[in-house]
């Protein structure tokens, strides 16, 4: 049966959703992963050393948990509102750890706090255009603070805005939109916002002929 949301929201809503019977349990969240495929990439690592950080699209929760727990002060965040209930259905009582019901652009304007990083997997970077997004990101950032993120690898020769039918094309038409770019187009766009330190690389799947990874790293001047 076709997806039938209503608006983005609702689209967000239904992410991952609950497929058994009876309460659902909430998942182990004893890895932190980049990439599509199980055990493969960087973890937690990749962040640096922060002592703050936000999450831009959390979902679950899952990598926002496995950061808390260890010392992370983690303000995760999420435009779904079923989302962010689930997470604190399953995580509230983390130490250090904060669910936040909010649109990422709305949410960096509106507060005044700071991070030592900022990173979203396959969350929010990917579906925000980034001419609005990377600039309100570089101003929260701490100096020395790090943006990072992943999302799927563009396909080549079709880069830019990537719009779809979020409930399929027999659903309620629902536009959503994804912004791919190649890693060369990344870097320039940090550069330019005053990033340094910028790796952004396309991370092979481990079939070479799997879809592979973007990963995105960069850092504010200190």
């Amino acid at each position: 049966m076709p997806r039938e949301s209503a608006n983005l929201p609702e689209y967000w809503d239904g992410y991952k959703p609950h497929r058994g019977d009876g309460e659902q349990q909430a998942p182990e969240a004893d890895v932190f992963a980049w990439t599509q495929y199980d055990g493969h990439g960087p973890g937690a690592e990749f962040l640096g050393s922060p002592r703050t950080a936000l999450e831009l699209g959390s979902a679950e929760g899952k990598e926002a948990v496995n950061l808390a727990r260890t010392g992370v002060l983690v303000t995760a965040l999420d435009f779904s509102a079923a989302q962010i209930a689930r997470a604190r259905r399953w995580w509230d009582g983390t130490p250090g750890l904060t669910f936040v019901h909010a649109e990422a652009c709305d949410h960096l304007t509106r507060t005044d706090t700071t991070y030592d990083t900022v990173f979203s997997i396959w969350g929010a970077i990917w579906f925000t255009d980034p001419a609005d997004l990377i600039p309100l990101v570089a101003k929260r950032l701490n100096p020395g603070g790090i943006l990072a993120f992943s999302q799927a690898e563009p396909i080549e020769g079709y880069e830019g805005p990537q719009p779809m039918y979020g409930n399929g094309l027999a659903g309620r038409k629902l536009p959503l939109v994804r912004w791919s770019y190649a890693p060369d187009w990344w870097a320039d766009l940090l550069k330019r916002q005053g990033f340094t330190d910028i790796d952004a690389q396309v991370l092979a799947a481990p079939d070479p002929a799997d879809v592979g990874t973007l990963m995105v790293r960069a850092r504010i001047p200190a």
